[in-house]
C-alpha cells in the first residue's frame, strides 16, 4: 500500500511539473497565413519571365509568405485581369498602357516595375536586303499591326532619317515565325531582339536591326513592365511588397547565372525550345537591370517623355506627369 502511494504521489508530482513547465514555456508565435497571388502573363512564356519562373522553382515566393500561380493571358489581355481583380499582378508594356490611363472609367492598374531597363524593339530585316537605316524601309513591305501608334512610331523613325515614309509598303499581316516571313514576302518585321531576333539568328539568318531608342530618344520607353492592382496594393502593401522582394531575387539569379536559369525555365516550361532559351537568357542578361542598381526602377522622365510625345502627336489624351507608375512597392 505505501509503495502504491508513492507510485501515486510521483505521478502527481511529475504531472504538476510538466503542467508547470508548460505553463511558463512561451508560446510560439502564430505564422502569418499564405498570401495566394496570381500572376497573368503578356503572352506565352518565354526569357521576359524567366525571374519569375527561378523565384518559384528556388521557393523565394514561399519565403515571402506566397503562393503564386502563374497563368496566361486571355483574349482581351493580362491588363483586364488585373483590373477586374482576377489577378493581382500581371505584364504589360507602356505604350499598351496608355489607353488604359487615359480611359473615363478610372482603372485601377499602375505599373510597379520594369523587367528590362530600355526598350529592345527595332525593325529587323535580312542583311542581303540593305535596309540598315530606317530610310531603307523605303520600296521595302513592312507588316504591320495596323496600330495607330505602331505607324506613326516607324513613320517617325523613317523621317528622322530624311526618309519618305508614303514610299513604305505598310502589309497588314500577324508574323508568327520571323525567319519564315522574312524569307518569303516580307522585307522587314518589329521584334523584340531577344527572342525573335535570336530565332533568326539561329535559323542561320544573317539580319540587321535597328533599335527604336536609338533613333527617337523618346521611345526608350518601358517594355515589357509589371502592372498591379492598385486596390490590392493598397490593402496588400506587405504582400505586394514581398511579392516584388522575390522577383528581384529571381531576375538577379538570371543575371548572375543565366545558363542556370534557362534550364529552370526549361524545366517549369517544357515546351519551349532549349537553344533559343539558353542564347536568349544571356542576351538578356544584361538588359534586364543595365546600367540601373535597383532591379524594377523606373525612371519618371522616362516613362513621361513617351507619353508626352504620344499627346504631342495626337495619338493619346493627356496623361499627367508621375501617373500610372511607382517605385515604392520595389525593394531597395
Amino acid at each position: 500500500m505505501k509503495k502504491l502511494l508513492k507510485k501515486l504521489l510521483g505521478l502527481g508530482i511529475a504531472t504538476a511539473m510538466c503542467v508547470s513547465l508548460a505553463a511558463c514555456t512561451p508560446e510560439s508565435p502564430a505564422q502569418d497565413p499564405v498570401e495566394n497571388i496570381t500572376l497573368v502573363l503578356d503572352w506565352t512564356p518565354n526569357t521576359n519571365h524567366t525571374g519569375f519562373y527561378v523565384a518559384l522553382e528556388k521557393g523565394y515566393f514561399e519565403e515571402e509568405g506566397l503562393n503564386v500561380s502563374i497563368v496566361q493571358p486571355p483574349e482581351d489581355g493580362a491588363t483586364t485581369m488585373v483590373a477586374s481583380g482576377q489577378a493581382q499582378f500581371g505584364i504589360d508594356f507602356q505604350d499598351y498602357l496608355a489607353p488604359v490611363f487615359t480611359s473615363e472609367e478610372n482603372i485601377p492598374v499602375k505599373a510597379v516595375a520594369t523587367l528590362i531597363q530600355h526598350n529592345t524593339s527595332g525593325i529587323i530585316s535580312l542583311k542581303e536586303d540593305g535596309i540598315d537605316t530606317p530610310k531603307g524601309l523605303e520600296g521595302k513591305n513592312y507588316a504591320t499591326w495596323d496600330l495607330p501608334v505602331e505607324q506613326a512610331m516607324l513613320k517617325n523613325i523613317v523621317e528622322a532619317d530624311g526618309g519618305d515614309f508614303s514610299k513604305v509598303n505598310l502589309i497588314p499581316e500577324y508574323v508568327e515565325n520571323e525567319p519564315a516571313a522574312l524569307q518569303q514576302d516580307i522585307d522587314a518585321i518589329w521584334v523584340y531582339y531577344a527572342w525573335a531576333g535570336i530565332s533568326c539568328k539561329q535559323a542561320g539568318l544573317d539580319t540587321n536591326m535597328i533599335y527604336f531608342k536609338d533613333i527617337t530618344p523618346e521611345f526608350d520607353y518601358y517594355s515589357p513592365v509589371i502592372i498591379a492592382n492598385t486596390d490590392y496594393l493598397a490593402s496588400n502593401p506587405k504582400a505586394a511588397k514581398g511579392f516584388l522582394t522575390a522577383c528581384k531575387r529571381g531576375y538577379e539569379f538570371a543575371i548572375e547565372n543565366p545558363d542556370e536559369a534557362a534550364e529552370i525555365l526549361c524545366k517549369q516550361v517544357p515546351e519551349l525550345d532549349p537553344e533559343l532559351v539558353k542564347e536568349s537568357q544571356e542576351w538578356l542578361a544584361d538588359e534586364y537591370k543595365a546600367e540601373v542598381e535597383r532591379w524594377g526602377y523606373i525612371d519618371q522622365n522616362r516613362w513621361d517623355a513617351f507619353y508626352k510625345w504620344l499627346y504631342e502627336n495626337q495619338l493619346s489624351d493627356e496623361i499627367p506627369a508621375g501617373y500610372g507608375f511607382t517605385n515604392d512597392y520595389l525593394p531597395e
